[in-house]
């Protein structure tokens, strides 16, 4: 099964930008996407299930053109969970998994920390997320957990190592990000690619992209269970429809 993650900052504009398009080539049998920033009623879904993706699924946050994710799957998935129950998590609409046979996708939108009180509410997201994985897993052990964590987690993950008063790679989300791997998770693309130095954002500015003075953000995360069916992991830099671009992994089922 060939799972791609994207932060498409905005689904309406990436569509503008030929998504379309870009998905039917890509051709993945599942889709996250996270920061699609519409409400379902705001979309014309006929553009995705004419390009092979029949079962499409919508969680958005409840202020309108901010946040959101979605799943959209060329199979119907058994369940989908829309949100984790925890309204401090759900309100901005930042998780969505479909179940699947013997294993389940997430897409998952980790708030980023901006200013103060953005990060403080980042911070307590990211141990309530934990409490709650951990739970999940008990029944679903079987995890791939795609989206924007909005965190580097090693040096080798961002452009500049010494920018470590900025959030996304501040010392206690690197902490957060390596204790959440240790409990039973892989780093999909550092798994096998241990040294290879590749971004999936860039910011707007000063050409950043073009000089490729990036952040690796994004990240496919599986379950220790599944380690063997790991087959492929790579980053498509070449999408240009966001400030990020997707993320690709290949599991053997």
């Amino acid at each position: 099964m060939k799972i791609i993650s994207y932060n498409v900052n905005g689904i309406r504009a990436a569509i503008n930008k030929g998504f379309i398009d870009w998905l039917k080539a890509a051709n993945p049998d599942v889709i996250c996407l996270q920061e699609i920033k519409a409400q379902e009623d705001q979309l014309d879904l006929s553009l995705f299930e004419e390009a092979g993706y029949q079962h499409n699924y919508w969680f958005s946050a409840q202020k309108k053109g901010y946040s959101g994710v979605a799943i959209l799957s060329k199979a119907e998935p058994k369940h989908i969970e829309f949100g984790t129950g925890i309204e401090s998590m759900d309100f901005e609409g930042r998780n969505l998994r479909a179940d699947f046979n013997g294993f389940s996708v997430m897409s998952l939108y980790l708030p980023s920390g901006t200013n103060d009180a953005r990060l403080s509410h980042k911070l307590e997201y990211m141990d309530m997320f934990q409490d709650y994985i951990n739970n999940l897993k008990k029944e679903v052990p079987n995890l791939v957990i795609c989206g924007d964590y909005n965190i580097c987690h090693e040096e080798i993950d961002i452009h500049n190592p010494k920018m470590k008063g900025v959030s996304g790679f501040l010392p206690e989300e690197r902490e957060w990000i390596g204790k959440f791997i240790d409990s039973g998770f892989i780093d999909s693309f550092r798994f096998l690619n241990p040294e290879l130095q590749q971004y999936s954002w860039w910011s707007y500015r000063a050409n950043a992209r073009a000089n490729n003075k990036g952040w690796r953000l994004d990240y496919a995360m599986v379950s220790e269970p599944l380690q063997e069916n790991i087959k492929r992991a790579v980053i498509l830099t070449e999408a240009v429809h966001s400030d990020h671009c997707p993320i690709l992994v290949e599991i053997d089922k």
